[in-house]
């Protein structure tokens, strides 16, 4: 894949501050493809950072990429947006992301691996297997840069029993627990994690919460809700009540990032999964 730039000015500009502040490329990209043969041109010739881009001219990115991931045509994943850019998946429940030692072929990734052959599989925002929902996916490292902290997400939740608040803040700090890799915990000296919810419904067994997060931590919704008293419903791993589904009842549903035109916003939405339409055509939630 190649990206187009062209100097629209009536005066010359310098290359590095061409691509970095007017077309935010990434120094690491600009690095990478100075390395590269013919990595970066300007009307089909070689071009330095330090020379100057002409009025009217345009300058090419050769920003062709490798894949390792096996691709898998049997898989069917929804794409619910598309540009030249990027692409939005709405992911099913028990799909893994990434592949590991024990999802090696049915991931995400190798789906896209089979949809775009020699493109490098790069996520932009991660979910668990058992999380279903929007995953915007950057098509080359130039996106993956302008993306990065530019993805809003909005997540919904199934939870154990009923929050005491109606709208609420989690601001407790997470850190991994002692002799595990893979579960977290609050923690006085861990990293400050922040959730905000609202509570849409409820059944009494269960409530639905819509969710939004001020940073990032790994299981930081699931570690929250477990926190308060209110696991998630199917999350055995922080103690959610399983009697009706495995796998913990969580959906993102909106996203909104940057579109490709100047001051556009482009929004998605997904409709909740498999796990938490369950449990809303087992019980009666009714709204707060």
């Amino acid at each position: 894949m190649k990206l187009y730039f062209t100097n629209e000015h009536d005066y010359p500009v310098n290359l590095l501050h061409f691509l970095q502040k007017e077309n935010n490329v990434s120094r690491r990209l600009i690095t990478k493809l100075k390395r590269q043969p013919m990595g970066i041109t300007c009307d089909g010739k070689l071009i330095r950072t330090i020379d100057d881009v002409p009025s009217m001219a345009q300058v090419v990115l050769d920003i062709t990429d490798e894949t390792e991931i096996i691709p898998n045509s049997e898989l069917n994943v929804p794409i619910v947006f598309e540009n030249d850019s990027l692409v939005v998946f709405n992911k099913p429940q028990g799909m893994p992301v990434h592949p590991s030692l024990n999802h090696y072929y049915d991931t995400l990734g190798n789906y896209f691996s089979y949809l775009y052959p020699g493109i490098t599989f790069r996520p932009v925002n991660r979910l668990d297997r058992n999380t279903s929902g929007l995953v915007v996916v950057a098509k080359n490292q130039h996106s993956a840069g302008k993306l990065q902290r530019a993805v809003k997400k909005v997540y919904y939740a199934v939870v154990c029993g009923r929050p005491e608040k109606t709208t609420g803040v989690i601001d407790a700090p997470i850190k991994r627990q002692e002799e595990s890799l893979i579960t977290r915990c609050v923690a006085s000296d861990g990293q400050r994690a922040v959730t905000n919810y609202s509570l849409i419904s409820s059944c009494g067994k269960y409530s639905y919460v819509r969710i939004l997060l001020e940073t990032g931590r790994t299981h930081q919704i699931r570690v929250h809700f477990s926190y308060i008293g209110n696991a998630l419903a199917g999350d055995d791993l922080y103690g959610g009540n399983c009697e009706d589904i495995q796998g913990q009842a969580l959906h993102c549903g909106e996203i909104s990032f940057p579109g490709e035109k100047k001051d556009e916003i482009i929004h998605l939405s997904s409709s909740p999964g498999e796990n938490i339409n369950y449990l809303f055509e087992k019980y009666n939630f009714t709204e707060i």
